[in-house]
């Protein structure tokens, strides 16, 4: 049974363009656009725009994952701007719980590939929290909800 986490990421239109996806962290609420994510040519993008953005979340699963073995903090993008990028910083002081924050980061989305995003993540130094988008949870709920998120996104199709 999947415990009910106060975070989701879905698709609110499937034209595939500007304001087409939601994040919902807590009670707030922050729609982003999937453009760069349609144009990533890397080889590792995926064909379709469900198919893609089940590959970000995957990328999301593996961090979440390393985080299992002692704690830390990671970045995983949700938003890709030309002047800059929304991440969630998730940190585990104890490798079981998590502190789920929201924030943006002056990182171009120009320069990353979002099928490939994991050489940038590390590069987030500047990370600017949004105040009210917060949420706490033990890592393994938290997983349960990203491949809740990312199987329902890859069967939206492109």
């Amino acid at each position: 049974m999947l415990t009910d986490v106060a975070l989701h990421f879905d698709r609110v239109s499937t034209r595939g363009d500007h304001k087409d996806l939601r994040l919902r962290i807590g009670s707030h609420h922050h729609k982003c656009d999937s453009y760069y994510l349609a144009i990533d040519e890397s080889p590792t993008a995926p064909g379709g725009l469900g198919a893609r953005l089940a590959r970000l979340l995957e990328q999301w699963t593996a961090q979440i994952a390393s985080l299992k073995d002692g704690g830390g903090t990671v970045y995983l993008p949700y938003d890709f701007s030309d002047q800059c990028t929304a991440w969630l910083q998730v940190s585990s002081a104890d490798g079981q719980t998590a502190e789920i924050q929201a924030g943006w980061s002056a990182i171009e989305a120009w320069g990353i590939e979002p099928s490939n995003y994991l050489s940038t993540a590390p590069e987030v130094a500047d990370f600017d929290p949004i105040a009210s988008a917060q949420v706490g949870c033990s890592l393994t709920e938290l997983a349960a909800r990203i491949d809740a998120n990312r199987a329902t996104l890859a069967a939206t199709g492109p």
